[in-house]
């Protein structure tokens, strides 16, 4: 399998002098095309920091990511909005979406702003969202749908311009179970169908339970390791409470 991220020996800290805090204590890992990984611990063990970092919201204070043969670290202020445009998909807990603006236009905005042929833009538009089961409410405006539907919109969103990687912070956060449920199946059908790579940060085993494999942090760093392979969900679920039950803090099986 191709590999499509890189992490090698990433550190991050904040703070200076006697008040220094190690958000990331050399954390090394790879990503497969294809692959759905989960990210998993605590408040304070280091998911967020780690997902901003690759997301190139906030910079690593030493170490490297690469994606694909791009070292992401490397990259001038002034690239990297373009990188971030032509590589990264973006789903968020809040939606992030317009509320003056259609679902079908939430979608289609970053190929506008790319200048992208209206033509092309309607046929996408119409081709995800009917591969993810919004395509009956592309006219309506996000305060007129449901969360789930919301939520399923910022994932045509992000799939729309065809991203190497789609970063998920706490996707189901803001959903209550049946929209949780429903949205975790869609990623499963985007990472199954439509060959995206997600990388899922979340603190909900019920969650974790749709990766392929996940990450668990502690403190900063990497405290175990768990793939899927060919397990039932439920099977994977109880190795998942096994593993936090060991980690202990804030992390929920809310089902």
């Amino acid at each position: 399998m191709e590999t499509l991220l890189r992490i090698e020996e990433l550190e991050k800290y904040y703070g200076a002098k006697t008040l220094i805090t190690k958000a990331l204590d050399n954390i090394s890992f790879s990503v497969e095309k294809g692959e759905f990984l989960g990210i998993m611990g605590a408040s304070g063990s280091g998911k967020t920091t780690l997902l901003n970092c690759i997301s190139t919201i906030d910079t690593a204070t030493a170490g490297h990511i690469y994606l694909r043969d791009t070292d992401i670290t490397g990259l001038k202020e002034d690239k990297l909005a373009e990188f971030r445009q032509k590589n990264l998909g973006f789903v968020f807990q809040d939606f992030n979406l317009l509320d003056t603006l259609t679902i079908e236009e939430n979608i289609a905005l970053a190929p506008v702003i790319q200048g992208t042929s209206p033509k092309k833009i309607a046929g996408e538009v119409k081709n995800v969202a009917a591969r993810l089961g919004i395509q009956d409410i592309l006219a309506k405006f996000p305060y007129e749908v449901s969360g789930g539907q919301r939520q399923r919109c910022a994932c045509a969103r992000a799939l729309i311009a065809h991203p190497s990687l789609i970063l998920a912070d706490e996707p189901t956060g803001a959903l209550d179970s049946k929209s949780a449920g429903m949205l975790l199946e869609c990623f499963t059908q985007m990472n199954r169908e439509m060959q995206a790579t997600i990388l899922m940060v979340t603190h909900d085993i019920f969650s974790a339970s749709y990766c392929s494999r996940i990450l668990f942090l502690r403190d900063g760093k990497i405290f175990s390791e768990l793939s899927r392979g060919n397990k039932a969900r439920r099977a994977f679920f109880t190795e998942i409470l096994d593993i936090v039950t060991l980690l202990g803090g804030d992390v929920s099986n809310a089902q």
